[in-house]
């Protein structure tokens, strides 16, 4: 699922070019009578209420909220986008070919193979489109008021990690909301910090020589500053190489990202651990009910 990141580093690229254009035209088949899929664009009831908020207004510009994207509009109202599991927004030229959304341009990255499951497409007034593609159709497209935005629907959602506001006090009180739940499904629990997911958990509690397993009650102080520390570090890094691009996530531009080439533990199991002089083998564990990649002999 694409991380803090992955949803900073789409909105970068959308800030750039969605700003004042006019949203002229929507297509979409992301059907699912399902009933999380309920009041979303994937039910087909929803739709032209969808359309009623969003057709013919003015994008005024992006935002992120933890794993969400904000696409406010002229009329009060925010498109609101959850990428879920496999989703990422993409901008540029498609035309339908046998019955599938196909890039203009043969020679754009928008031709990778992973790009190529595009459910909703947005017409913009400069003859540009911004298409959302998902392989496993997960993820969500609402509409909602504005003004109401963040105290309704992203209410429930902890605090922003890389805020200057942030504070290492902040942060250790937060995790302590959970004292015994393992570290790493704390971390991943977006009402205690938001943004979080599976691989900068692994990433950030490697650096800072913790086990995914270690209940916050029993990490000691000199432990809190440098998961603090680490969860800052590892989340900039992500931002600096545009994303993980280890399974589906692409950027606007329909290119990968590289922090998958900066991996520390995850997806590395069984393979020597890299820290310096430290000898060990990464391990995949359940933990929480997802896995969690660690090096069981510098990570305590």
């Amino acid at each position: 699922m694409p991380e803090l990141p992955e949803v900073h580093t789409t909105v970068t690229g959308l800030q750039k070019v969605l700003p004042n254009l006019t949203i002229k035209d929507i297509w979409t088949d992301m059907w699912s009578t399902s009933t999380i899929a309920k009041n979303t664009i994937k039910d087909r009831s929803y739709l032209p209420y969808f359309k009623k908020y969003v057709l013919g207004q003015k994008i005024l510009n992006v935002e992120r909220r933890a794993k969400y994207i904000l696409v406010n509009l002229e009329n009060g109202f925010t498109m609101v986008i959850h990428m879920k599991m496999t989703g990422h927004l993409m901008y540029g030229k498609w035309k339908i070919e046998s019955g599938k959304w196909k890039p203009e341009d043969k020679t754009s990255p928008l031709n990778d193979p992973y790009n190529r499951h595009i459910h909703v497409v947005f017409s913009l007034s400069n003859s540009e489109q911004l298409a959302f593609c998902d392989t496993r159709k997960f993820g969500t497209i609402v509409v909602q008021k504005t003004k109401t935005l963040h105290t309704d629907k992203l209410a429930h959602l902890g605090p922003e990690p890389l805020e200057k506001f942030f504070t290492l006090n902040n942060f250790k009180e937060r995790i302590m909301k959970s004292p015994t739940r393992a570290i790493k499904t704390v971390l991943m629990d977006q009402k205690i910090i938001a943004g979080i997911g599976n691989i900068y958990s692994d990433e950030m509690l490697h650096l800072s020589h913790i086990l995914p397993t270690r209940l916050p009650k029993n990490i000691k102080e000199a432990e809190w500053k440098l998961l603090f520390k680490s969860m800052k570090e590892v989340l900039k890094k992500g931002i600096d190489f545009g994303g993980d691009s280890m399974s589906d996530y692409r950027n606007i531009e329909g290119s990968r990202g590289n922090f998958q080439k900066k991996h520390l533990v995850y997806l590395r199991n069984k393979e020597k651990c890299f820290t310096k002089g430290c000898g060990g083998i990464i391990v995949k564990k359940k933990v929480g009910g997802r896995s969690a990649h660690f090096c069981p002999l510098c990570q305590k």
